[in-house]
């Protein structure tokens, strides 16, 4: 990777968004989609630490032991192993009982590789059945691996699930762009695991997709490419926005492949530095079908961004402006209508952090579409904002809404409701008054997925729901995740001198509503210490 701003390198601590002047600290930066940053593991713990499953088979999309039960993984890409700062690591909770939990990081004698300072082992995550025995496998992204004298050339680990619990079982695999043969194997800066998301077909094909947004092609610097990896044994096929179907055709610092969701039907790539007419780092996204076409490609569905220029008479905060970042985040769930006898179709949010409104630079939205069977995307609300209609609160300067988002649908199976199908909004430079008190503490906007998001919608921040007091730089909405059963929100900068949390609210909770579980290092038999607790939460 050529880019030598401060938008993209490996020390995110003093990376701005985008190469603008609006900085709202470490934590957006961080964890912001490439431009503002550019990023087999499981602790071996043995038998005892798992749960007693005789064999896997019940255990749903993250039951990494067998037992019928979600497990939750808790990454901490900036913590010390061995001395070496930002070598990262991963804590699994087992059956949501934190008694039962273990670290992973890359000086155990199991997992790949060895702990490497800066590396951020954890930066991403996702997880699927790989190998097709019955229990889920941990997939790790450390995007910012040395791979032989590529530095940041970045590596991903899959640590296979077993009854025993990961690490237990079949022995973990190491992918970078050796290992899957790219086309032009290792760079510097290829952050290749910059962004993950996998899973299993609607017909039972295994399949993983991995982002290196930093890799340069013929097309220029940070053009950006993902590597889809699927079959028994996972086989790479490589996917630029040149390949045969894409929309839009790869440019220096589009960034495809900076964000990535997925459902069981369909995938979305981010590509949050495309630029629309001549509006630099607008932003775009892809969809795709995660099964081969003729083209030996996953099929594309479509890409869009922002419109060039808005109509006379429509809203112009749709327009493409520079640094919009459209698609800097994306979340995914399966979704049924009722003309629909299952859930062909998907909701998608995308987080728009950059966009400005009238003249509140940075304020954000989120755009939300339904992806539907016969290639089509049905625009629900791509206006989505604080002060909009019926939503509450009030825009400001520097809140980048969107920064991160999650989706859920509690019931997938049944006609879609504003009950059951929710999205949540990451606020992490909200204030708590115009006077800027509490300077970017943050929250989060739990609103229903719908044309009309309607009075109900949930606010969430420090002091309100959030344990603790607010306080300046706390970023809360930088750190999210969905499962039917909760909401996760990761406070990577709580108050206090804590290294972190991670609070599981209900999708019923009203605003300033309790968690009903809390994850925090060194309490109920979580291992103690770290650096940036809930940076990222699968």
């Amino acid at each position: 990777m050529s880019v030598e701003d401060d938008t993209i390198r490996r020390e995110p601590t003093s990376a701005g968004l985008w190469g603008r002047n609006y900085r709202v600290g470490y934590w957006i930066a961080w964890l912001a989609v490439l431009g503002f940053l550019i990023t087999a593991a499981v602790a071996f713990f043995g038998h005892s630490a798992a749960s007693a499953a005789g064999t896997c088979g019940g255990g749903g999309e993250s039951d990494y032991n067998g037992d019928g039960l979600r497990d939750t993984a808790i990454a901490d890409p900036d913590a010390t192993i061995g001395g070496k700062a930002g070598s990262g690591a991963v804590t699994v909770v087992y059956g949501g009982t934190t008694a039962a939990s273990v670290q992973i990081q890359q000086d155990l004698a199991w997992v790949p590789g060895d702990a490497e300072g800066k590396a951020q082992f954890g930066r991403s995550l996702a997880h699927g059945d790989f190998n097709v025995d019955g229990c889920s496998d941990l997939v790790v992204g450390a995007p910012y691996k040395d791979v032989g004298t590529a530095r940041d050339s970045g590596s991903v680990y899959v640590l296979f699930g077993a009854a025993g619990g990961l690490g237990t079982g079949q022995a973990s695999v190491t992918y970078d762009q050796t290992g899957v043969t790219a086309s032009q194997g290792p760079e510097a800066g290829d952050l290749f695991g910059f962004a993950l998301t996998g899973g299993t077909t609607s017909t039972a094909l295994p399949f993983l997709v991995i982002g290196s947004p930093g890799e340069d092609t013929t097309a220029g610097a940070d053009a950006g490419l993902i590597h889809y990896l699927s079959g028994k044994p996972l086989t790479n096929v490589v996917v630029s926005q040149d390949s045969t179907g894409v929309w839009e055709t790869a440019e220096a610092n589009d960034r495809f492949g900076a964000s990535l969701a997925s459902t069981d039907r369909y995938f979305t790539v981010g590509s949050p530095g495309e630029s629309i007419s001549t509006a630099v780092f607008a932003g775009a996204i892809h969809v795709f079908r995660p099964s081969l076409n003729t083209s030996g490609i996953p099929e594309p569905v479509f890409g869009l961004g922002q419109t060039p220029d808005a109509p006379a008479g429509t809203d112009k905060d749709l327009s493409a402006e520079p640094y919009d970042r459209f698609g800097t985040s994306l979340a995914m769930a399966p979704h049924r209508i009722s003309s629909e006898a299952s859930a062909l179709g998907a909701v998608l949010a995308v987080g728009v952090p950059g966009e400005d409104l009238g003249t509140l630079t940075d304020a954000g939205r989120v755009a939300l579409y339904r992806v539907n069977p016969d290639k089509t995307v049905t625009r629900t609300l791509e206006n989505l904002n604080q002060g909009g209609t019926e939503v509450e609160g009030d825009p400001a300067a520097g809140d980048f809404f969107g920064q991160q988002v999650a989706v859920v649908n509690t019931a997938p199976t049944q006609v879609a409701t504003a009950d059951t199908v929710k999205v949540a909004v990451g606020v992490p430079g909200n204030e708590a008054s115009a006077t800027a008190e509490h300077l970017d503490k943050g929250g989060v906007q739990i609103l229903p997925f719908a044309a009309d998001p309607g009075p109900t919608d949930v606010w969430l921040d420090p002091g309100w729901g959030i344990p603790g007091v607010p306080e300046h730089q706390m970023y809360v909405g930088a750190s999210l995740a969905a499962t039917p059963q909760a909401l996760l929100v990761g406070v990577v900068n709580p108050s206090g001198d804590t290294p972190g949390s991670v609070y599981a609210f209900d999708w019923t909770v009203v605003s300033g509503g309790a968690p009903a579980r809390t994850f925090a290092p060194g309490q109920d038999g979580l291992p103690a210490g770290g650096t940036a607790f809930g940076a990222v939460i699968r």
